[in-house]
């Protein structure tokens, strides 16, 4: 009897930025002015951040905008923090490891619970994608690598969510779909979400 293979434990990678005034939630600075919207951005990080700790999940940061050191300075020594890399947001995201679920920090939303039924997704199914109300996505995981998915993407428009199902369908994934989550982009979607204001 041979030993059963071990299935690697799905590692989820939050993909941050530090929260520099004036370089981090840029749409809300009209409303906010540069302090303030990354603030609302730290706050929406250090979020996501308790949410994957209360998830039991690996997860881990890949960061820009700052030495992996500051987000552990701020967010906790335990965490593994590395760099993103250089390239566009795709060739970012492609350097996540599979199995692997990625997600930014853009959505209050997240729960760990829902971290947890993401993962559970993947015992069954390719891959899973959790659309944005915005026509985003907030997260995607696979357990095999899809570059597919993340190159040539034109981001931020809302036509991402459905152009990734598309790519992923024409490479015979079909993903299971959590709930549609709100995504924080600009002053109107931080009205339910009032404890992010400065």
């Amino acid at each position: 009897m041979g030993m059963q293979p071990v299935s690697t434990p799905v590692r989820l990678a939050i993909f941050a930025r530090y929260p520099e005034a004036g370089k981090a939630k840029t749409r809300l600075i009209p409303a906010l002015g540069d302090e303030g919207a990354a603030l609302v951005y730290r706050r929406l990080l250090e979020r996501t951040v308790t949410a994957a700790r209360q998830s039991g999940l690996a997860f881990e940061l890949r960061v820009t905008g700052a030495a992996p050191a500051l987000f552990r300075q701020w967010l906790g020594d335990d965490i593994e923090a590395v760099e993103q890399g250089g390239g566009d947001l795709g060739e970012r995201l492609t350097r996540a490891a599979a199995p692997g679920m990625v997600i930014g920090s853009d959505a209050p939303g997240l729960t760990p619970a829902l971290l947890r039924s993401a993962a559970g997704a993947l015992e069954n199914a390719p891959a899973v994608i959790g659309p944005a109300r915005d026509g985003g996505y907030y997260l995607l995981g696979f357990n095999a690598p899809v570059p597919f998915a993340f190159s040539d993407m034109e981001w931020s428009t809302p036509a991402v969510f459905e152009e990734t199902m598309r790519r992923l369908e024409s490479h015979g994934i079909t993903p299971a779909i959590l709930p549609t989550l709100a995504d924080i982009d600009t002053i109107d979607d931080l009205a339910e979400w009032p404890e992010l204001l400065p």
